[in-house]
This record gives C-alpha cells, structure tokens and sequence, in this order.
C-alpha cells in the first residue's frame, strides 16, 4: 500500500531545504569591498591603469565596465582576466572569446603583479560608479567646475566695469572742482575788496610754458622717469631664467587636451615615474603603443612613432619645465607623500593642446607654497612627535616650514 503524502508534508519539506539552502546562496557583489579605504584604492588603481582604455558607463578602447561584475562569469574569472587575458582566451572561454571577436585585434594588457585584493578594490570603485549612474556624474562635474570658476577670481566683465565707473567719477570731481573754483573767482571779483596780490593770484591764467619751467615739475618728471627704469630694471632682473608661458613645439604633435581632458588618462600611466622616482619619466614608445597599436595607426604623427621604434632612435622631446642644476626637486615626496595634484604646479594640463609652463618654478614660489601648504598628517605615526610638539607651542595647522621646508639643504646640494 502506497504511503499518503499529506500536501503539509511537502510545503514543509521545501520550506526547510529552501532555510538549508540559503546561507550558501550568494552574488557576485558580496565578495566585493565596501569599505571606503578599499573603494579609494580601487580609484586610485582604476584611474593610474584603467582609465586610458575603460570607462564605466561608456565604450572606449575596451568595454564599458558597468555592471562588469554581474556581467561577467565569476569574481575569478575577472581576476584571471586581469591577470593574463590572452591566457584565458587561449583556453577557449567562451566569454572570453566573444570579447576578443568583439574588440580585436586589440589586446588587454596584462597585469601579473596586480593582488586579488587589488582588482576587487578596483571592482568596488566600479560598482559605486555603476550605482552612481552617468547623470549624476556629469551634475557633480558640472557642480564642481561651476564652484571653482565662480570662486577663483572676478570675471573680467565685472573688474572693466569698476574700472570704467571709478574713471567717470573721477571725471566727474574734476569738473566739480572746476566749476566750484569759477563761482568762487567770480564772487571775490564781484566782492571787490580784494587787495591787488591776491587779485592776481585769484585772475591768473595757466601757462604750459611755465609749468613746464617750474622747478617742481621738472623734479617731478625726473622721479617718474628715474623710478619707472629703476623698475624695469628690476622686473627684467627678476625675470631671468624664469620661463612661464614656454610652450616648445615638441617632434611629435602630442596633445594633453585629448588624452588627459577628452580620454581622462591618468598622469601618472605615462608618467610613470611620478609617484616612486624623483623624475616624473617621458613615456617610452612602447607605452604609447599600448593603445595606438590599434588605435590611429594611420595617423602621420603615430608614424613618426613607429619609426622610432623601427630605427631604434628616441624621440627628442624638448624639456618644457627646468630647474637650474643647484635645485633638487622630488616628485615622489610632493605627489606621494604630500599629495599634491600635478594641476598644482603644472596648471590645467587636461586643458592644453600644447604643453607649456604654467607656474614660475622660482625659489620664492617654492617658498611661499611651503610657508601656506598644510602637511597631512592624517594616519601617518611618522608625524606623531611632531605634531605633538608642534601643537605644544603653536595653535597654527602644521605647515611644510615647521618640518624644515625653509631649510637650504632640503633644495640645495
């Protein structure tokens, strides 16, 4: 006899095996970072590697990376991607394959040296940028750019306008003045009683020939002259050797307006000495080749690369920005340690067609951004003892002068 299954029976069963079942069941997204060291890290690596091919709501040498995670097979296959794509394609991944028939014949470069944690870091900047969503992107840009152009400086229309207004007052006094010295010399001549010293003074016509005469005037005019040489003199003096605005054609027509504006590539993936060497290192050709191995290859300027490359001679770029022999400048210790953005001293770079000089670079430029430019000590025990002793006799921020930024031997061999 065939034993009676009750339908209370197997609503149970289900509901219990479903209870067993659940803990085992996760996304993709759990293995993901949320934490906002991890996602600032994940910036950092995406915009320094990432960021010259990928964007993440938009196509560009490679895919979009929205919803990269949830798209792709699993966590590892992401991981083995990054590691070696060209490896995962050879083992005939489907997946893979489809993004190689998609996207070939370029190639993914390969990062080996990247840890797990790294490219997960990288996945959870990717996801808050998913979940951001291209349209509030955009509004936090515009918000930004607006901020800083409203609070940088008066717009020029309104400083001509101050101008213009002072000039008319002051036209405005001097006929004042005039009329109110005729009144007052028709009233004392009408008067009558005045005696004939002062009727002279007071009916005196003006004369060029005598002002030009006087002994004040001529005094006068030999101070102007003498003061205004004196300053040339010395602006010319103080600008030796200084060559802001220099803007050399270079060998090849390479345009920052595009690559760092347009495209959003990272300084520091070209130049890759920036945050570990004193000099910030001109690209080689093979970092350029990375991308423009596939990408406006019949460009002629991209060919003057390849024959570079074919010759086996180096391009001569002209050096832009240089500093006298007796001056040692790290790039490292201003970009790694004390994060200062590239912007800082070489002006809107994602803005200019041709590269140029933008600051002074003088010692007393230098000087005064070590005098004002607070040091971050946030979560660095280094700076420990020295913000304690610094803030035991002084109620002031700590500054790069007060950790021997004024000191010769920290410029100068």
């Amino acid at each position: 006899m065939t034993p009676k299954i009750s339908l209370t029976r197997v609503l149970f069963f289900v509901f219990f095996t479903s209870i067993l079942s659940f803990p085992f069941i996760s996304s993709a997204q759990d293995e993901i970072p949320t934490e906002e060291a991890r996602i600032s890290e994940g910036e950092s690596l995406f915009k320094g590697n990432c960021a010259s091919c990928h964007k993440v709501h938009e196509k560009l040498v490679g895919p979009a990376l929205k919803d990269v995670y949830d798209r792709a097979p699993s966590i590892d296959w992401i991981v083995n991607f990054v590691w070696n794509s060209q490896k995962v394609i050879a083992s005939g991944d489907e997946y893979a394959n489809a993004l190689w028939d998609e996207y070939k014949p370029t190639q993914m470069t390969a990062f080996p040296t990247f840890s797990r944690d790294q490219i997960l870091s990288i996945l959870a900047y990717v996801k808050v940028e998913t979940e951001a969503g291209p349209a509030v992107a955009q509004v936090a840009t515009d918000a930004t750019t607006g901020a800083v152009s409203a609070g940088d400086a008066i717009p020029s229309f309104y400083l001509n306008t101050i101008m213009i207004g002072l000039v008319v007052v002051l036209v405005l006094i001097l006929v004042v003045l005039i009329l109110i010295t005729t009144v007052l010399r028709k009233y004392l001549n009408q008067k009558g009683d005045l005696e004939a010293d002062d009727a002279e003074i007071i009916n005196s016509t003006f004369s060029l020939e005598g002002l030009v005469r006087s002994k004040p005037f001529i005094f006068l005019v030999t101070f102007i002259f003498a003061a205004v040489v004196f300053k040339v003199t010395i602006n010319q003096l103080f600008a030796v050797g200084v060559q802001i605005g220099y803007a050399p054609k270079q060998p090849i027509a390479f345009s920052h307006e595009i690559h760092a504006g347009q495209y959003e590539i990272d300084c520091q993936y070209c130049h890759t000495g920036v945050r570990k060497s004193k000099s910030a290192n001109i690209p080689s050709p093979n970092i350029c080749m990375n991308c423009h191995s596939a990408i406006k290859t019949e460009s002629p300027e991209i060919q003057k690369i390849y024959a570079a490359i074919e010759n086996d001679k180096p391009i001569e770029w002209i050096r832009v920005h240089n500093l006298p022999d007796l001056a040692y400048f790290n790039h490292s210790q201003h970009v790694e340690v004390g994060n200062i953005e590239c912007q800082t001293c070489h002006g809107p770079v994602e803005e200019m067609e041709v590269i140029g000089q933008h600051s002074l670079l003088t010692m007393g430029w230098c000087i005064d951004c070590h005098r004002n430019t607070e040091v971050n000590t946030k979560d660095n025990a280094y700076y420990d003892n020295l913000v304690e002793l610094h803030d035991a006799s002084s109620k002031e921020a700590l500054k790069v002068e007060d950790i021997g930024g004024l000191e010769c031997s920290k410029c100068h061999y």
